[in-house]
């Protein structure tokens, strides 16, 4: 029976589970994106979204909290230095994720686990606008023209 349990053990013993959540986290971040089963990327969710929130107040004790959970101090830096500053203004749902189809070996249902702030192909208003060039006309159409408006001031 298995009631009140929360979430999903993933068939594995608690010391193992924390430490494939630590790694995928660690990998998340440092990533932006990473490939797994659906079943792990929704657990990851659980696991992760409560650290970026813990990430958009720097304070020492929420660094060492943070680094509590992920054992990893250059995650740690980019989760508070890069990913905290981009996910300010956003309230919660800091991770998406795309269900790809199923694995090639044993039919086990893959997805793509992404931060949101990130992909710019979903988030258009996000993405930085693509520089256009004013580009002049080619060298032989404006002498064509100059040749063209020569012979209209001569006739």
């Amino acid at each position: 029976m298995r009631h009140g349990k929360k979430f999903n053990h993933l068939g594995r013993q608690t010391a193992h589970r924390k430490a494939m959540f630590a790694n995928m986290a660690c990998s998340l971040i440092e990533h932006k994106r990473i490939n797994t089963t659906v079943a792990k990327a929704k657990a990851l969710r659980q696991f992760v979204e409560p650290l970026i929130t813990k990430s958009k107040n720097d304070t020492t004790h929420n660094r060492r909290v943070v680094f509590s959970y992920l054992r990893n101090k250059y995650a740690v830096t980019e989760l508070f230095k890069e990913v905290s500053v981009k996910v300010a203004d956003r309230p919660g749902g800091y991770i998406r994720i795309i269900k790809l189809g199923n694995r090639q070996g044993d039919n086990a249902p893959m997805a793509m686990v992404e931060l949101v702030d990130y992909n710019t192909t979903y988030n258009p208003n996000g993405a930085k606008k693509k520089k256009t060039t004013r580009r002049g006309k080619s060298k032989k159409s404006e002498k064509a023209i100059e040749t063209t408006e020569e012979n209209k001031e001569t006739n």
